[in-house]
């Protein structure tokens, strides 16, 4: 895998590449607006010109650039201000992605509150084909995020991602998005290379690991099955290194992003530290934890 993290564009969207060269990354995630609003600016000519005039003078370091939407988004909310607040703030979203030349969005499923699973999935898919619709001209895909199954949220099943792939009507706009503590947390023991092994059959049955587009790589701060999404260093939760050594060292994905999404400070010290744990399980020098 290439390695990187989730970098604050705060200050500019270029400043997502400085943070990212800062702690080491290879692949950048960022937010293409504030993720706690359900619209914003579109960006200024200059300040994309500034993004990409950077991630092209930093490319030897900087591989890919990818964006995550933002967390009021629930394409699968019933009819409502919500769900159409959802679908025009994820069009919004994609447009800008685009601007940037980003080439996908990660997007968590939504929560079918109360309205169960195959209506949940339903409303999703129907969002989706909204959103695609009114962005056809649009290059830049949309990679559904496994989820830990908190509360109504779907995608902690990789059938309910499956099903997604199955309704929408532009299945080729979709990739996914594997998140490791999501997993975990989901009820897939990825603990041990064995059990790495049984998790990539399924999602290969029922996904098809050229749908893989990115891993969110986390470790979780809660155990097996407990449908709670508390996100860990590398080696330091119920996944530990044995686990990682496993995913980040799988042939198959020696060329997927890898990404960070550990809880950091300032000085993103935490993230050189996980990123040199990474490196050092996939075996490209260092020493794991």
């Amino acid at each position: 895998m290439i390695f990187g993290a989730h970098c604050s564009t705060s200050g500019g969207f270029y400043r997502a590449i400085e943070r990212g060269c800062q702690a080491g990354c290879q692949v950048v995630q960022l937010f293409v607006k504030n993720n706690m609003r359900w619209l914003g600016k579109v960006p200024e000519p200059k300040e994309v010109e500034r993004f990409q005039q950077l991630l092209a003078a930093e490319k030897r370091q900087i591989h890919l650039v990818f964006g995550h939407t933002g967390y009021l988004i629930n394409i699968a909310a019933p009819e409502g201000v919500n769900r159409q607040n959802s679908i025009q703030s994820l069009v919004q979203e994609l447009e800008f992605a685009g601007l940037l030349g980003l080439p996908f969005l990660v997007l968590h499923p939504g929560a079918h509150l109360g309205k169960g699973e195959v209506a949940g999935l339903k409303l999703a898919a129907k969002a989706l084909d909204e959103v695609f619709e009114a962005t056809g001209k649009s290059k830049v895909r949309i990679a559904l995020e496994n989820t830990a199954g908190q509360g109504s949220c779907l995608g902690s099943r990789l059938e309910h991602l499956a099903e997604l792939f199955s309704l929408v009507k532009k299945p080729e706009r979709l990739g996914v998005c594997i998140d490791t503590a999501h997993l975990f947390a989901a009820g897939f023991d990825i603990r041990t290379p064995k059990g790495w092994d049984n998790v990539t059959k399924q999602m290969k049955k029922w996904i098809g690991l050229e749908q893989i587009l990115a891993f969110h790589l986390n470790d979780s701060k809660t155990g097996l099955g407990s449908r709670v999404d508390r996100h860990e260093h590398i080696g330091k939760g119920h996944i530990g290194v044995a686990g990682f050594r496993a995913i980040v060292r799988d042939p198959r994905f020696a060329r997927h992003p890898g990404c960070l999404e550990t809880p950091k400070s300032e000085d993103l010290h935490e993230d050189i530290v996980n990123l040199k744990t990474l490196r050092a399980l996939a075996g490209k020098g260092g020493k794991a934890n």
